[in-house]
């Protein structure tokens, strides 16, 4: 454990209050804080897998891993910065299928020689991402296709498109937690193996949860003036730097289980995290902006954040197909990463901002 990283907790909260300016400094202390947290929330969520099986571990750490987006993303609607919160959305979506579990296939590809994990399963997973993209095409090919006319009718095509997909991520928890649940419990061996009270894991897990929130906050505050510093665009900052800081603890976790050789957990957190963000994080975000913030958010992404999310999905789905996975795989899914990694980075502002209407 890194537990000793604890102290950049108090040094961060020191810095923001004292020195509000100094954004380099606050964003560097920051992520140094979020890692033993990260690692908190991690062991919690292993130990609530014990307790609840495979399936609603990873559910219950992808949900309070986004916990931060979607605070951080309310906040910047209420601000009107919609443009930051499509970037943020995309990058925790592309973050996770790639960066997070790229990283743990790697990992646990280089410990274990081959893992398996459940084909059907994943394969279920897989398809609802393929959903995700579609929903992110489809208005993105409206607003080029509708012409001068499209803005009237893009928030009302917005609002219809979240239901369809809340619905869907609704009858997706049903599938995976009800009815075809032994396909997402992998081999865990039940409380027998459980070092903590199902209490303790989940106060650990919220407490945990609530405090990288908290420097995740602070974190975005400084993120643009210290990308400045470092000379990054604002779509970099969104897209990547937001998004890497914001599944810290989804990339800490999944990477541990899977070194642990609990893929099937491992993957339920990475692919889970990024279903949640584009089935229910971002619907909820434009149902959200019906009643807060200078106007509704709509679906009307960038070609560069569709074209990255659908190819994305693309490679994952053929990770996931076969049920196992090496190490090879994991640098395949890094190096997709890593491309769009420099795309964005050489990507010039005006061929990246969204279109506001």
């Amino acid at each position: 454990m890194l537990n000793w990283l604890l102290i950049f907790l108090p040094v961060t909260i020191a810095l923001e209050f004292l020195m509000p300016g100094a954004h380099t400094f606050i964003f560097i202390a920051s992520c140094l804080a979020i890692v033993p947290l990260a690692g908190w929330l991690g062991h919690a969520t292993e130990e609530l897998a014990h307790h609840t099986g495979e399936g609603v571990g990873g559910l219950l750490n992808a949900t309070f891993g986004n916990a931060a987006e979607l605070i951080i993303a309310i906040m910047a609607l209420r601000q009107g910065l919609y443009s930051v919160v499509k970037a943020s959305l995309t990058g925790s979506i592309i973050g996770n299928i790639l960066l997070v579990l790229g990283a743990a296939v790697l990992a646990g590809g280089l410990k274990h020689k081959q893992q398996k994990f459940n084909a059907t399963g994943a394969g279920a997973q897989a398809t609802l991402l393929m959903l995700a993209a579609i929903a992110l095409v489809m208005p993105a090919a409206f607003h080029s296709l509708a012409g001068p006319d499209a803005g009237i009718s893009e928030d009302r095509l917005s609002l219809d498109i979240s239901c369809v997909l809340l619905a869907t991520y609704g009858l997706h928890l049903l599938f995976s937690l009800g009815t075809h649940k032994q396909l997402f419990e992998g081999d865990a061996d039940g409380t027998a193996n459980a070092a903590w009270s199902l209490k303790r894991s989940l106060l650990t897990l919220a407490g945990a949860t609530l405090l990288i929130v908290w420097v995740s906050e602070i974190l975005v505050g400084s993120v643009e003036g210290a990308a400045k510093a470092f000379g990054m665009t604002n779509v970099f900052i969104g897209v990547i730097v937001v998004a890497v800081v914001g599944n810290a603890a989804e990339h800490s976790t999944a990477v541990m289980l899977a070194m642990k050789n609990r893929m099937e957990l491992s993957m339920g957190i990475a692919i889970g995290s990024s279903l949640q963000i584009a089935l229910l994080v971002a619907p909820l975000l434009v149902i959200v902006s019906h009643f807060i913030g200078p106007r509704p958010m709509d679906l009307m992404f960038t070609p560069a954040e569709v074209l990255a999310i659908f190819l994305a999905v693309l490679i994952t789905g053929q990770i996931a197909s076969d049920g196992e996975s090496n190490w090879i795989e994991g640098v395949q899914l890094l190096a997709v990463y890593l491309i769009m990694a420099i795309v964005f980075y050489f990507l010039p502002e005006s061929g990246s901002t969204v279109a506001e209407h």
